[in-house]
């Protein structure tokens, strides 16, 4: 018989760490309403500084390219020189930054701005989830953490086109810049006494070539995801992702080499970590379902860009509710079959949305959402977790940057691929529903997007107006079945994975036999 072990379990947080994680949260819900507000203000900007579309295009894009493109350098950064100093040092950037960016005389300073806030944001996201795993040391404590964390996120991207709303009709449109400012302020007061440093005393100088050469791994691949996502597939799209895939094949060399790598991949040798990962990857490549629903409320039913929000708060408060209870249910059940019933449930509510078509309204797809958002809730809490406990503490700040950047690749790439789909599907349809007889130009504007369709309808007359709304609603309701249908497909594959390579992990908090134990407990093959 085993006798129980009595040796004492991590120590668990204090008042101390608690409201350290309020000051932690705080910035991630700025960095997510910062995203969301730019959807709305990008009109008012573009007007102000008389920035062209490509110019536009930049504004959007560049803040996403350079937190891809360094939050592996700046995790890694961070275990070398201290977690909370990094943070601080991109607080501080960010902070200064969105004041350039609020007073940007023109569309290239304010590019530049925005390029300055994504490289802040990339030394703040990988600190910030690894602080909250040096801080919270008991798995059930870290577990409530992160998810505290992830609903603040989540809270950001629900209220930024509120608060962003309310700024841009008050005030000028620089002013939703200036929300950060305050927040890095607090964050630079509070972190010395609240937030403990954390480094690696063991990390090795930092290797200048692989940090240039994980940028060139991974922005040429961002830029052509993009590229596709906004235009197609095209040679230059293609191009650009080859240029990146290349350059990763030399970079992944090298860090075989180092003896202290930029990027450690010797991380994915542990199942728990690759699977993880590879599992939010899934996860996020399915977010064009996000953007599909949101253009469904507002084009294809009408909807004012307030209303179309205030449907899509269900889905919110139902991921909310979920990234909450999903660390308790886990700490009495495994996470595997946890997560991969959740993520069944997420398969359904996929499917409800392929249901919806303009005679359904808004319910297939407001309940669609719910069970969506609902159902993949566990897996983006739950496998950070596992990704942060699946490595040493020092190696905290590369595992959170390597996560993090897997995850923008995932949504980046669903983004250029589902996008891709549905809009080839859109387009196959349109060009023959569309009315018959309609100029050559307006032909080729309704068969871009839904968007320019609508523009085009309100310049005819109300009846071929309504006629040619209603067949390119038909047209993109299905680009978006088709989306949603796939999504479904992904959301079971990664259940599959989840359920077939992590069965092994005990609940939260309880102990169990490690990925060596249990190799060596099975019978060896003949």
């Amino acid at each position: 018989m085993i006798a129980a072990s009595t040796a004492p379990g991590p120590a668990r947080a204090t008042a101390r760490e608690w409201t350290g994680l309020a000051v932690l949260a705080l910035p991630s819900l700025l960095v997510s309403i910062d995203v969301s507000v730019m959807v709305l203000a990008l009109p008012h900007m573009s007007a102000a500084l008389g920035a062209d579309s490509a110019q536009q295009l930049w504004i959007m894009d560049i803040y996403s390219f350079m937190l891809a493109g360094f939050m592996i350098t700046m995790g890694t950064l961070g275990d070398r020189i201290g977690r909370r100093k990094l943070l601080m040092f991109g607080g501080a950037g960010f902070g200064l930054a969105s004041i350039l960016a609020a007073f940007a005389p023109s569309a290239a300073t304010l590019i530049a701005a925005r390029a300055v806030l994504g490289l802040a944001g990339a030394t703040m996201s990988p600190s910030i989830l690894a602080l909250i795993t040096n801080m919270f040391r008991d798995p059930a404590q870290r577990g409530v953490a992160i998810s505290i964390w992830m609903v603040c996120f989540m809270a950001g991207m629900t209220v930024g086109p509120l608060v962003g709303g309310f700024m841009l009709e008050h005030f000028w449109w620089g002013s939703v810049f200036l929300l950060a400012v305050p927040v890095m302020l607090l964050l630079l007061a509070a972190a010395p006494f609240l937030l403990p440093e954390y480094r690696d005393p063991a990390a090795g100088r930092l290797d200048l070539l692989s940090v240039v050469l994980s940028l060139l791994s991974i922005l040429p691949v961002v830029y052509g995801l993009k590229e596709m996502a906004h235009a197609g597939i095209s040679a230059l799209s293609l191009a650009a992702i080859a240029v990146g895939l290349g350059f990763s094949i030399v970079f992944i060399a090298r860090q075989r080499r180092l003896a202290d790598p930029l990027f450690d991949l010797t991380l994915f040798s542990n199942r728990a970590f690759s699977t993880a990962v590879l599992g939010m990857f899934g996860i996020t490549s399915t977010g064009a379902v996000m953007l599909y629903t949101s253009q469904y409320f507002q084009l294809v039913l009408g909807l004012s860009p307030l209303h179309a929000g205030l449907w899509g708060l269900p889905g919110v408060v139902a991921m909310t509710g979920m990234l909450m209870l999903a660390p308790i249910l886990a700490q009495r059940m495994r996470p595997a079959p946890l997560i991969a019933g959740s993520l069944v449930v997420g398969a359904l509510g996929a499917l409800l949305i392929t249901r919806a078509d303009a005679a359904s309204g808004v319910w297939p797809v407001v309940v669609g959402f719910m069970f969506f958002n609902a159902g993949c809730a566990p897996m983006v809490t739950l496998a950070n977790g596992i990704v942060m406990s699946s490595v040493r503490p020092e190696k905290a700040g590369s595992a959170a940057g390597l996560s993090e950047t897997c995850a923008e690749f995932g949504f980046a790439l669903g983004i250029a691929i589902l996008g891709s789909v549905g809009t080839a599907i859109y387009r196959a349809q349109i060009s023959v529903t569309s009315p018959q007889g309609l100029p050559a130009d307006i032909v080729s504007a309704v068969e871009d997007t839904l968007a320019s369709a609508s523009v085009v309808a309100a310049q005819l007359p109300e009846a071929l107006g309504r006629e040619l709304m209603t067949a390119a609603g038909t047209a993109f309701t299905n680009g978006m079945h088709v989306v949603a249908a796939v999504s479904a497909v992904a959301l079971l594959c990664v259940a599959v994975l989840v359920m077939t390579r992590l069965r092994h992990l005990p609940p939260i908090g309880a102990t169990g036999p490690t990925e060596d134990e249990q190799a060596a407990s099975q019978p060896a093959s003949a």
